[in-house]
């Protein structure tokens, strides 16, 4: 297993700097949001991208992969019916795997939960119809890229459209590319999924279509800052033969981001010590 640090967390540094200090942290990647680096990065001039490119690098770290891939710019949506604005949230998704594949990025996970939105639109099931067909117009894109596009389940009330492991597997399933995959979120998980999250990894797991790990608090704080236990999820990772990225994912950076990501690949590292 592959340690990842989402960079949101220590967003307020210069990306060079963020780059340097999850090396230093023993991280061997930086999982990126796009947003973080410019409010269209995927669209940045070429002498940008070469120095983002460099500054991973020059650290020694890779770019994991892309996540909250919808935050900017604002008004995308992958479930409206407004054709034009659909349209533009699927372009930008091209553009946004052409990008993770530039910076060496393996995955790319479609949280972004206010872009995929339901609400109270009047036919939810056809708004739930466009968003897996916006996932099935870009599969092949992400095939020919060679990463693997990853349908997050989230929580509710956060999200309410994909909530568990079976409705993202079964999305999977019908869009039927071997670049679409889900992958596991542990606060998500351990809100959502009937089962402790270990044994949802031990369910899910031996399928194939979980392609990524993300490590996260219930009380939205990183691995080992709350009551959830993650031993259990990281043997089963390791039973089930996962050697892929797990990420560090928290959402409230306890006492500030630089520290809570110390604290979170020095808890893990120590879990995965321990393993047999």
């Amino acid at each position: 297993m592959k340690l990842s640090l989402c960079n949101e967390v220590i967003r307020e540094l210069p990306f060079e700097r963020q780059c340097g200090l999850a090396a230093e942290l023993g991280y061997a990647g930086l999982e990126v949001a796009p947003f973080t680096l410019a409010e269209e990065a995927w669209s940045a001039p070429q002498t940008q991208r070469a120095a983002w490119r460099r500054a991973l690098s020059d650290a020694g770290i890779t770019a994991s992969g892309l996540h909250w891939l919808l935050v900017s710019p604002a008004g995308l949506s992958i479930t409206t019916a407004d054709t034009l604005v659909w349209q533009r949230t699927v372009d930008i998704l091209r553009r946004l795997i052409e990008f993770c594949a530039e910076l060496g990025g393996q995955y790319l996970v479609h949280g972004s939960p206010e872009q995929r939105r339901i609400g109270d639109q009047p036919d939810a099931r056809a708004a739930a119809q466009r968003g897996e067909a916006a996932w099935a117009a870009i599969a092949d894109d992400a095939r020919r890229a060679g990463v693997a596009y990853c349908i997050e389940p989230l929580a509710r009330p956060q999200a309410d459209f994909v909530n568990t492991l079976a409705e993202a597997t079964a999305i999977v399933q019908r869009i039927g590319n071997p670049a679409m995959r889900t992958m596991i979120d542990t606060l998500a998980a351990g809100q959502m999924e009937p089962e402790p999250v270990a044994d949802a990894v031990r369910r899910w797991l031996p399928t194939g279509l979980v392609a990524h790990i993300q490590l996260n608090d219930r009380n939205r704080r990183g691995p080992g800052q709350g009551e959830d236990k993650f031993a259990p999820v990281l043997q089963a990772l390791k039973d089930g033969g996962y050697d892929g990225w797990v990420a560090m994912e928290p959402f409230d950076y306890h006492p500030d981001g630089s520290t809570c990501a110390a604290r979170a690949i020095g808890y893990v590292q120590g879990l995965l010590e321990t393993l047999a």
